[in-house]
């Protein structure tokens, strides 16, 4: 057993997975947890947002021995399904190999098996009801309140802050502000979240198509849907604030019942209990963190949405979370507990991936609400399924990202942003034919990058 005591601060998807890879490295974890066990008390309604776990996420889960036993409580889904505005509904497909697909999977059924992974290991404790106050980054040394409202003291070799947008770790780098040269930046959308549902037929079944993600683009606002195993569908509203579409504006039953007449009728007949869920239900902020640095003296350290929350348009902010654990683990594989090393090296390494895949959240956005019912998006998509059917070493933009792990996320933004501009302006000339489809390849694949 080594020495090292480290303290974990933040028991979610991140924390616990982190949590449960160091103890199998042997060392000595105290996991912090402001919130109650799930286990033992439902997570609040509305604020879960299904998530899409993919390979990135899939592959950190597999380093501790988790994958298969998270499978099973996942539902594959192979692409969008779309339903427009006056039109019919279509799939657009993730990729044109059959291997390649994301996953709906339950944010606190991920996080339970989680939890119930701690369990197995003596030198993990778990302490819930512990809200982390403040961080001594220089001392590793933490001060929380426990449920009683009392104050405690906790000393590490090292902090590891995985506590989210709102990480308590992250603030107290900020008093290091001016010796740390610590950067940091909130950008949030000017659009919320509200979570609705589908329910399940009477015999458990779904109402809509199980294998997709299924999207209501609107222009500037939108709905999608990710299928539960209980045969439900979480729904998800992304609409602006303000203005007639706005969470402000739809403020009584008649205004809602008008706007979803408008705007969503192919969904409203799936969702009978729309009041109740709608003025029910909390609307979330969606927003993006960026900070720099992400490590402090050697004794502190934040992963996570901590250092890099973004907002949830290309599925990737839980994946990229497991990814930090995945990298962090490499590194600390070459480097063992020389912290100041490891931390430095881990920033210097994700940093800039973290940025990628923020942009990409952003640019994601805005393609859901407003082009995936577009022609020339469309024809985009038809010719890269095609593409990627007939020569299996091309990916997409959206492949890229998804479905090679072991591709940083900054250069598959730089490859997918070049590709995209080429395909769109071939869209934009060409008649399309599959006799072009070999001429694309050789264009895409000899793009200077």
């Amino acid at each position: 057993m080594k020495k090292d005591k480290i303290i974990v601060v933040g028991a979610g998807l991140c924390g616990t997975l982190l949590a449960v890879r160091l103890a199998q490295r042997g060392f000595k974890i105290t996991l912090y947890e402001k919130r109650w066990d799930m286990r033992d008390e439902e997570v609040d309604a509305g604020r879960s947002i299904n998530l899409a776990l993919s390979a990135r996420g899939l592959m950190a889960l597999d380093r501790v021995g988790l994958k298969e036993d998270v499978l099973k409580g996942c539902i594959p889904m192979r692409g969008r399904m779309i339903h427009p505005l006056g039109g019919s509904p279509f799939i657009s497909p993730y990729s044109g190999r059959s291997e390649d697909y994301i996953n709906s999977v339950s944010r606190p059924g991920l996080n339970i098996i989680l939890l119930n992974a701690t369990d197995k290991y003596e030198n993990i404790e778990v302490k819930f009801d512990s809200a982390v106050i403040d961080v001594d980054l220089e001392a590793a040394q933490i001060r929380y309140k426990d449920k009683n409202g009392d104050i405690h003291i906790d000393t590490g070799a090292i902090v590891i802050g995985t506590d989210g947008a709102g990480s308590s770790v992250r603030r107290s780098m900020m008093k290091y502000t001016s010796r740390l040269l610590f950067n940091y930046s909130q950008d949030f959308l000017r659009h919320g979240y509200k979570e609705l549902s589908i329910l399940p037929t009477e015999n458990g079944d779904w109402k809509i198509k199980k294998e997709a993600l299924h999207i209501w683009p609107n222009g500037s606002f939108m709905i999608i849907a990710l299928p539960n195993l209980d045969g439900s569908f979480t729904l998800t509203m992304f609409h602006p604030y303000t203005g007639e579409a706005g969470f402000n504006t739809l403020n009584t039953e008649e205004k809602l019942n008008q706007f979803f007449n408008a705007y969503y009728p192919s969904l409203l007949p799936y969702v009978p209990h729309l009041s109740q869920e709608y003025f029910e239900n909390p609307v979330g902020n969606l927003g993006t963190i960026k900070c720099y640095p992400w490590q402090a003296f050697g004794k502190g350290l934040i992963m996570g949405d901590a250092s890099h929350a973004i907002v949830p348009f290309y599925g990737q902010g839980m994946n990229s979370s497991l990814e930090d654990v995945r990298v962090f683990d490499d590194i600390l594989e070459e480097h063992g507990s020389d912290w100041e090393t490891v931390f430095s090296k881990f920033q210097d390494a994700r940093k800039d991936n973290a940025d990628a895949i923020a942009d990409l959240a952003i640019d994601n956005f805005h393609e859901m609400r407003d082009h995936v019912d577009d022609e020339n998006f469309k024809r985009k998509r038809q010719i890269e399924m095609q593409l990627e059917q007939k020569f299996p070493d091309y990916y997409s933009k959206y492949s890229l990202v998804t479905f090679k792990p072991n591709l940083p996320y900054k250069d598959a933004k730089h490859r997918g942003r070049k590709q995209d501009e080429l395909l769109l302006e071939m869209c934009s000339k060409d008649t399309y034919a599959d006799t072009n489809l070999e001429e694309y390849y050789k264009k895409l694949m000899n793009l200077s990058l």
